[in-house]
């Protein structure tokens, strides 16, 4: 099986720049010391991720992210559902343009994926420091010329 990442998008969302930012998952996860088998990502509305997190994590309250990690050893494979109306909002929160967001966003589903959590500060800070320099390598090795 040929390893792929996969943008599922809604009717009225279309994720610009897919190959680039695929290229810059893929040489992210391998510069970091794993490959990976199939990651999907989902992108949905805010109602709709609230459904999904009630239904299988049992929570009742709105995400950006949720990561169905199936990932064996260093083989990375997930479904990973994203917020774009959570995205919206937190780039306009953090002052920063949505493309971006949703970049630190798919990104962070990986880091998921590859054993980092973000469950007390110390954890999420560290996440955030490796979302950031994910972003730079995107930055600085995928820009146009």
């Amino acid at each position: 099986m040929k390893a792929q990442i996969n943008f599922n998008h809604l009717e009225k969302f279309n994720l610009a720049l897919d190959i680039e930012v695929k290229n810059w998952l893929s040489d992210f996860i391998y510069k970091k010391d794993f490959v990976y088998t199939e990651i999907n990502y989902n992108f949905y509305t805010d109602d709709e991720l609230l459904k999904i997190n009630n239904t299988h994590l049992n929570h009742n309250f709105y995400t950006d992210i949720i990561t169905f990690d199936n990932t064996i050893q260093n083989a990375i494979s997930a479904d990973i559902a994203i917020s774009i109306d959570r995205v919206k909002e937190n780039a306009n929160r953090n002052n920063v343009d949505f493309e971006t967001e949703l970049k630190r966003v798919m990104v962070h589903g990986i880091l998921h994926c590859m054993g980092y959590n973000d469950k007390d500060e110390k954890q999420k800070q560290i996440m955030r420091s490796e979302e950031e320099k994910a972003l730079n390598m995107f930055h600085v090795e995928h820009k146009k010329s």
